[in-house]
């Protein structure tokens, strides 16, 4: 059997999902760009999608919900200056792309004379970071119901006083082409799927919840029964902490940040600052500082959108770039925006593969992919330590952060109070309070245990929702304000 190279092999999967059962092919589509470029205009597009989901969640030892949905539309998309007409349909047809074409194209002048001179196609370089397998038909419907139930059971094996297990999986599979009005074709197959499992513990009368699970671009057998039972192992072990935690100290001190998940402090509260549209309107408390110092030494930042089979990559982004490793924060010294199309040529730069959409039915912008900090070169246990009296944040729950700003707050959802560099007792209900940029030059101790998340993110901006990871190693930063309930 002969394979095709992976790029020829998922544009030929998108041809045959998104263009041949509507009688559709690239000459049809250089014929809806013609149309948009009739009118002057700096950037168009056609984002072509087909996803299909699946889901199911366990409660009380049986399948209580699943779900199960089809969906597949185009947008078309045309730019001007900073400007962006949008249209979309779900009804794919040459009728709809034409009707697309023209609302959208009135966004530039009428062009004066001549015949639209229709570019060159071609292939976009692209990664091939996970197999373009279709992760819902990695497992039948029995196998997935007794992986759920499998979970359940480790969990309440666990630990008599589990009192509750609840249990979801998810699929997706979701194919995307993008064709643009410079002749570029890119397409991209991308699975997703994600495990996931909530205890309640009770002791005394008083209850608490542990969650914890994992994901990423692969199949649902990647879920093995040693897998599963670290889930449920963190999970448990959360929620039965929490019923020994006092309540928290307030004021301000030293904190410890743990390893992986907590790097989602890291994610709302600088990475998006360094998105270039708040940069390119001079809203982010980034703005104009490439090149200066924004944190302390030893501090390096990246977005990697190229790491195989995570959560957040993309062997292409939703303009048909190739995603990129872009270097963010060097050593303490900003170098750099993470770019989309439209901001990148506004800023006289590059794209970096971060031009990034919900859906067919949303326009493009830029979102970060998988955000990390590198590791440095302390113990996770000298950092902690290191403590005189302050808090250790393993796990973090909900957050908010204000771009322009950057004053962030952070729930987190297991922390530890610290004494003499030695742990004292699980404390409940602190946040942390402090202002992003500010708390980069505050870093003081930087681990040698980077880690990134298991595959759990996902990323909200201006209403639109993407996958994304985070990581970060044990940090030590000092001065954050801590609100407690002590």
């Amino acid at each position: 059997m002969i394979s095709r190279e992976p790029t020829l092999e998922r544009l030929a999967i998108a041809r045959q999902l998104l263009l041949e059962p509507f009688g559709l092919d690239e000459t049809d589509l250089a014929k809806t760009l013609a149309e948009i470029k009739a009118h002057k205009v700096d950037e168009a597009d056609l984002y072509f999608q087909y996803t299909r989901a699946e889901g199911w969640s366990l409660e009380e030892g049986i399948v209580k919900t699943g779900s199960f949905s089809i969906d597949q539309g185009v947008g078309v998309r045309a730019v001007s200056g900073e400007k962006t007409a949008f249209a979309y349909s779900d009804d794919i047809s040459k009728a709809s792309l034409m009707d697309a074409a023209r609302t959208v194209r009135t966004i530039g002048a009428a062009a004066k004379g001549g015949r639209v001179k229709v570019p060159t196609r071609k292939v976009a370089s692209s990664r091939s970071l996970y197999g373009g397998l279709d992760p819902i038909s990695s497992l039948n419907s029995t196998e997935k119901v007794e992986l759920l139930g499998r979970v359940e059971q480790m969990a309440r094996a666990k630990d008599p006083r589990i009192i509750q297990v609840m249990a979801g999986l998810a699929s997706e599979y979701d194919v995307v082409m993008v064709v643009r009005a410079d002749g570029t074709l890119a397409a991209d197959v991308r699975p997703l799927v994600r495990l996931s499992v909530t205890v309640i513990a009770e002791q005394n009368g008083r209850r608490e919840v542990g969650s914890a699970g994992g994901g990423g671009r692969f199949g649902l057998d990647h879920f093995d029964d040693a897998l599963a039972q670290s889930y449920v192992d963190e999970a448990v072990q959360l929620a039965l902490t929490n019923l020994d935690a006092r309540p928290a100290p307030a004021g301000e001190m030293s904190v410890v940040l743990g390893p992986g998940w907590p790097g989602i402090l890291l994610h709302e509260a600088i990475g998006h600052g360094l998105e270039g549209d708040f940069n390119r309107k001079g809203s982010s408390a980034f703005s104009g500082r490439i090149g200066q110092r924004v944190a302390a030494k030893g501090v390096t930042v990246l977005d990697d959108g190229t790491i195989p089979d995570r959560r957040g990559s993309l062997n292409v982004d939703d303009e048909g770039n190739p995603s990129q490793r872009n270097v963010l924060i060097e050593d303490g010294i900003l170098k750099g925006y993470i770019q989309d199309s439209m901001n990148a040529r506004l800023m006289g730069v590059k794209p970096t593969g971060n031009g990034r959409r919900e859906s067919y039915a949303h326009v493009p912008m830029p979102r970060m992919t998988n955000t990390y900090m590198l590791g440095g070169d302390k113990s996770p246990e000298e950092i902690v330590s290191s403590l005189k009296k302050g808090l250790y944040a393993v796990n973090f729950g909900g957050g908010q952060v204000d771009i322009t700003s950057g004053k962030f707050v952070f729930s987190t959802s297991q922390a530890f109070w610290v004494e003499n560099g030695k742990i004292q007792y699980p404390v409940k209900g602190a946040t942390l309070v402090g202002n992003g940029p500010d708390a980069l030059t505050r870093v003081s101790l930087i681990g040698n245990d980077m880690k990134l998340d298991p595959g759990v993110g996902t990323c909200g901006k201006e209403g639109q929702s993407v996958p994304v990871g985070v990581g970060q190693p044990t940090l030590r930063i000092d001065g954050l304000t801590v609100g407690g309930t002590a």
